[in-house]
Parts: structure tokens; C-alpha cells; sequence
């Protein structure tokens, strides 16, 4: 066995949290191993911006005496978690991923993360993200990139913007994380660093005390390394907040019950022929694999006609996040002596030329949208897709003018739900990703679906060579 087979970090959350509950696991030692895997992989990883060792060893010493003496206060008291660094804790350092915000203390604590800790996890540290989180390669000039750990010879796109909190999960630095998702954030580098990353509905989780890039579309989740584990966050994270209006008249998600149901008879729809156009050869063998396996578990794989491409639902998403990012970071990005990324600047600026009349517009057109898909997904449980066109580049053949969210803007776009799984890996090695998406608050049939694969298959379970 593996150090990393047999390391408690390496362990699923609800495997852990069991462990713990039966008294086979201390989270005293899986602190310490988190911290001891952080200590020997980091240096080369670069996922976190901040690593809080003493006070999560703190937390894991009073976990572990509650627990013991009878008085936990979850499944996933112990458990630790690291938080995306937009994500507020009072007192604490969030730079939002800029060099302009290097000093910026919280004086606040976002909804989620009190969830969490009021749940019993663990905050272990912060990890990195694209700047402002504007960006899908997820690369990051003055704060740094996180090293995508699948290859270890050549520095390859991590994925972003949430690009610290995926390579920290796959690594198995930490059991779980956050990230945020405002046109694939937590979807793309999900997929390339070979985890599970959950988008969620506008209004499931509280966005209260995350720094926002576009608060018409972004949407907080789970980062794991199983679906289960990202059912069990969810159940943690959802729920009304006064603090956050949209959160407010939805009834809470259920996705345990119906978690282990299987897929026969549920109906899911094929990538449109039209849309397979530029994804690479391995990307689609293995995405047609995964139909095959779906189709073998009992599900009936069918067509369905989108009411727009994904390449235009996806324009209509960019120009409203960059309008709005523009009305909250443009006087940052207008200001030259500012050290800002140079990728992430011209995407912010871009807003200063988007015309209220614009804006207003292509908000117009996303509730007619959303209502032309509605009616097109009826008797249709999920829409399949590959989560991005490639495997993960090398860092040296990005172009920051484009985008790696073809496929997955127009799930923000049209206000839907989806989830990243892993399902196969290029000859090279390199991990591909099948996404889930389903009705706007229907993310237990999404987490199903995805419970149901990898039932069947392991490509979750796979370590990535810079994790051993």
C-alpha cells in the first residue's frame, strides 16, 4: 500500500467522518497529516496562500475531546476544509487573488464558512484563485499558480479561477474545499486536477461574505475528490440566509435520499453534434465512454436541440460578468500604478464599453432564454457535456485573450446546476471530466447521476504522481 493509499488526508470525507465517529480515526492525526502532506507538497504545489497550522491543530485537539467525551456535533466534526481566499473570516487576510489586496483584512465571516465551522470542520487554510477570480486558466502574475499535479515535468493550467482549492483536493492536501463558479470556476479546474467540483443554483448557497466578481451569477460549492462528499457538504452549506436575499424562498435540496437510486430510467441528453466541433479526439472518446456506461446503467441517452449554441450563451454570460465586475473592480483595473494581473485587467476594462442598454438587455435575454430552455428540457433529467475542450495545457501555451469555458458558461448563463466528475485520462495521463447539468435547484438529480458513475467506475480514486 502507498504512503498516500494509506494516509487519513487521502481519505474521502465520509470515510474519515465515519472513521471518526467510530473512534478509528482521531482528527488530531488527520490535522497532522494534512499539515505534514501541506509541509512536503506544498513548496512544489503552491495551492495555498495561507496554511493556519496552529490554529487548526487547536481545533482538532478540542474536536477530538468533544468527540470522545460524547458531546460531537456532526458527521463532520474534525473534518478539516480549505476555503477559496475569497471567502471572509473575520480577522483574516483575503486578498481576492490581487497584490492590491495584500493586506486586506476581513471584518466579517461569510455565511458558508460559519456553516462550516458550526458543523465542526476545520478551517485549514486559504488556497489560491485567480485574480478577482476573472479567469478560467487559472493563472495568477504577481500571487502565483498553483501547480497542476498530474504532471509532474511541465507546469500545466491548474484550472480557474478556484485553481487553489482543486489542486489542494487532488493532492490530497486537504479532504475538501470551496470554490466559487461564475462561468466554470469550480467546474474547470475540477476537471483538469481530476476532482469533483459541484456548481450550484444562484440562491443555494449564501453568498454573504464572499468577495464578489459578478453577483448575478456566482454561485459558491464543494470541491472533493467523491459525489458523496459533495451531497454531504451541501447539505452543510445550503439554506436561507437573511444576509442574502436569493437564498431566500428555496426549498433546501434533499440529495441523500435518492443518492444511491441509480440512473435507469432517468432520460439524459447527448452533447449537441454541432457543439462536439474543436473538442480534442481523447476528450470525446472519453466522453463517449461515459455515455456508453450511463446507457449500460440503465439511463436512455437521447438528443435535445438548445434554444443558442454554448459559444453564445457563453458571450451573453461574459458580457454580463464583465459589466459587472467593471462597476466593482474598474477603478483598480483603470489604474495603471495598481500591480495587477495583466491577463486580468483588459477582461474587467472590457465592461467600461458595455452600455447600460446592453447590460439591461442581456439580462432581458437570459430570462427568455432560461424560459426557451425550461420547455426544452421538458421529459429531460440532465444534459451531458465534457467539462472543458482540452486536457490541461502546458502554462507556456496559454492565451490569455480566450477562454477554456466554452461548455461551461452557458450553465451560469441559463441559472442551471451541474457537477464535474472525473471519467477517463489522456495517454499522456492527464484527467478529462464529464459534467452534469440539470434544472436550476435540482442538484440532487446531478449529484445522483454522478453517485451512479462513479459507482461504476474509478477514475476518482486515481492519485495524482505529484500527491505520492
Amino acid at each position: 500500500m502507498s504512503e498516500t493509499a494509506s494516509s487519513p488526508a487521502g481519505l474521502p470525507v465520509h470515510v474519515a467522518a465515519s472513521r471518526i465517529a467510530a473512534g478509528r480515526l482521531s482528527p488530531v492525526d488527520l490535522v497532522e497529516d494534512c499539515l505534514a502532506r501541506i509541509e512536503r507538497l506544498e513548496p512544489k504545489l503552491q495551492s495555498f496562500v495561507e496554511v493556519y497550522a496552529a490554529d487548526a491543530r487547536l481545533a482538532a485537539e478540542a474536536a477530538d475531546k468533544a468527540i470522545r467525551s460524547g458531546h460531537a456535533i456532526g458527521p463532520l466534526h474534525g473534518i478539516p476544509i480549505a476555503l477559496k481566499d475569497l471567502v471572509e473570516l473575520e480577522g483574516r487576510i483575503t486578498t481576492g487573488g490581487s497584490a492590491v489586496w495584500r493586506k486586506r483584512r476581513s471584518e466579517r465571516t461569510a455565511t458558508l464558512a460559519r456553516r462550516l465551522i458550526s458543523a465542526g470542520m476545520i478551517v485549514i487554510g486559504k488556497t489560491h484563485t485567480v485574480e478577482f477570480a476573472y479567469g478560467g486558466w487559472g493563472t495568477n502574475q504577481h500571487l502565483g499558480t498553483p501547480r497542476n499535479p498530474w504532471d509532474a515535468t511541465e507546469a500545466r493550467t491548474p484550472g480557474g479561477s478556484s485553481s487553489g482549492s482543486a489542486v489542494a483536493v487532488a493532492a490530497r492536501l486537504v479532504p475538501c474545499a470551496i470554490g466559487t463558479d461564475t462561468g466554470g470556476s469550480v467546474r474547470l479546474p475540477a476537471g483538469w486536477c481530476g476532482i469533483t467540483g459541484l456548481k450550484t443554483t444562484i440562491g443555494r448557497i449564501s453568498t454573504y461574505g464572499v468577495l464578489p466578481l459578478s453577483p448575478t451569477l456566482d454561485t459558491p460549492g464543494p470541491m472533493t475528490r467523491s459525489v458523496e462528499d459533495a451531497a454531504i457538504l451541501l447539505q452543510v452549506l445550503q439554506g436561507a440566509d437573511p444576509l442574502d436575499s436569493k437564498t431566500l424562498g428555496h426549498r433546501d435540496s434533499e440529495p441523500m435520499p435518492g443518492l444511491r437510486r441509480g440512473v435507469k430510467g432517468l432520460r439524459l441528453a447527448r452533447l449537441p453534434e454541432a457543439e462536439r466541433k474543436g473538442i480534442d479526439p481523447e476528450v470525446l472518446a472519453a466522453y463517449d465512454q461515459a455515455l456508453q456506461d450511463l446507457g449500460n446503467l440503465g439511463a436512455e441517452i437521447l438528443d435535445l436541440s438548445l434554444p443558442r449554441s454554448f459559444r453564445e450563451l457563453g458571450a451573453l454570460n461574459g458580457q454580463i460578468m464583465s459589466a459587472e465586475a467593471y462597476a466593482l473592480m474598474g477603478d483598480i483595473a483603470d489604474n495603471a500604478d495598481m500591480p495587477m494581473d495583466e491577463a486580468v485587467r483588459p477582461r474587467i476594462r472590457a465592461g467600461a464599453a458595455i452600455s447600460s442598454r446592453d447590460y439591461l438587455l442581456a439580462l432581458a435575454e437570459r430570462e427568455r432564454l432560461k424560459a426557451e430552455l425550461t420547455a426544452a428540457m421538458a421529459g429531460v433529467d440532465a444534459v451531458l457535456t465534457p467539462v472543458t475542450m482540452t486536457p490541461a495545457i502546458r502554462l507556456g501555451d496559454v492565451d490569455q485573450g480566450t477562454t477554456p469555458a466554452l461548455l461551461t458558461r452557458w450553465v451560469n448563463f441559463l441559472d442551471l446546476c451541474a457537477i464535474a466528475v472525473p471519467n477517463g485520462f489522456t495517454a499522456q495521463g492527464l484527467p478529462t471530466s464529464l459534467q452534469i447539468v440539470c434544472r436550476g435547484y435540482d442538484e440532487a438529480t446531478a449529484l445522483r447521476i454522478g453517485w451512479a458513475y462513479q459507482s461504476a467506475t474509478d477514475w476518482h480514486e486515481r492519485v495524482p504522481p505529484m500527491a505520492r
